[in-house]
């Protein structure tokens, strides 16, 4: 039996702190840490178990991708990217293999059929960005961009927000969002981890699995989850990876600095004014697509990199923007409920609806609907 959780719970949120400390009652093995900014303001910061701390960081996989697309945000607010402006406009060498016509917002909602490599990617290959995105720029799609098709790419998204960042600013992704939001902000939320940051990591744990049914690896699931060459489940854990920062999933943080950046990106902190403007937020966070994803063969729905609310993944309103993670880590902001949300389990756990973050989520909104 665990301890119940330690941290703040404003006294309107109990339910949800009783809520989160029955998980931990459940089960002995679970660990977690969880924050919600309500407004602007902190209102839970809990962490639980014994293989989490307050002052922890861990992988949160591709809740990067929803970081990455924060940092990006500025860069469409400041207008130096047009959304419908072809890739080969900023990206020339994109143009090869009929993607000529390829807009900014057909590729980065997933529709670009550019999930990966035949032979797949080693997970330090993504150290070397230029080198990989020249490899998926030389590509043909795997279907036919525009034709209302979309699939998860896993771990080429964050290449392209990248690739784009680096060709129209000649800065790295990463340091704009280090510069601009998470700085200002002091959030606990990297884009590569410093070498200052380690004795703060603590890796991703896993339980032991039986061995999975047959799963081709050329087949487009395979390919988008690279498993020809690599587990991407080991990316947080490599410190060259993280260090690194690959946006597509090799962000490390805290529940307080997944929250954190997405709260800021809203209604702001205390004294700081939200970074990015309503008009920016509702055109980033728009939803492109919605429908059977050609990967998971199962329902989804994205924005602009960000992943939409909907039936499967229920974690806000119909304004709600953010990402999850391989790990079921989940980071999202909900303008029309005023939220900043992170969670982040310290073992690898099932997500989905019925998943502890949706759970925790469903709970911060009951309140604040007064349920």
């Amino acid at each position: 039996m665990n301890s119940p959780a330690e941290g703040l719970a404003t006294p309107q949120f109990a339910p949800v702190r009783e809520l989160f400390d029955s998980m931990l009652d459940a089960d002995p093995g679970y660990s977690a840490q969880l924050a919600v900014y309500v407004g602007g303001e902190k209102v839970l910061d809990l962490v639980g178990g014994p293989e989490s701390s307050a002052e922890s960081v861990t992988g949160v996989f591709s809740c990067s991708k929803g970081v990455a697309a924060l940092a990006f945000s500025l860069l469409v607010q400041d207008e130096v990217i047009d959304l419908d402006a072809t890739v080969a406009t900023y990206w020339p060498e994109f143009a090869q293999n009929g993607k000529a016509s390829v807009t900014v917002r057909q590729l980065l909602s997933h529709q670009g059929g550019l999930v990966g490599v035949q032979g797949g990617f080693a997970m330090e290959d993504y150290n070397d960005l230029p080198a990989v995105a020249a490899r998926l720029a030389a590509l043909a799609p795997m279907w036919r961009p525009g034709s209302g098709t979309f699939g998860y790419h896993a771990l080429t998204m964050g290449v392209f927000l990248e690739e784009l960042c680096r060709r129209v600013t000649g800065e790295r992704l990463q340091d704009v969002y280090n510069r601009r939001i998470r700085v200002p902000f002091a959030a606990s939320m990297f884009l590569g981890l410093p070498e200052s940051e380690e004795p703060r990591f603590r890796p991703v744990l896993f339980d032991e699995q039986p061995a999975p049914a047959f799963f081709d690896p050329f087949s487009i699931a395979g390919v988008s989850g690279n498993v020809q060459a690599g587990n991407l489940l080991e990316l947080p854990n490599i410190r060259s990876v993280r260090a690194a920062g690959s946006c597509s999933g090799a962000g490390v943080g805290s529940a307080d600095g997944l929250a954190r950046v997405y709260a800021g990106a809203v209604t702001g902190i205390g004294d700081l004014p939200a970074y990015l403007s309503p008009e920016t937020i509702a055109l980033m966070s728009q939803e492109q697509v919605w429908g059977l994803d050609r990967v998971f063969c199962d329902t989804g729905a994205f924005a602009i990199t960000f992943m939409k609310a909907h039936p499967r993944m229920d974690f806000g309103s119909a304004q709600a923007f953010g990402h999850d993670g391989a790990n079921a880590a989940l980071g999202y902001a909900d303008p029309l409920y005023g939220i900043g949300f992170g969670y982040i389990p310290a073992k690898n756990e099932d997500g989905g609806t019925a998943g502890r973050a949706m759970q925790l989520s469903a709970a911060v909104r009951k309140v604040l609907l007064g349920q």
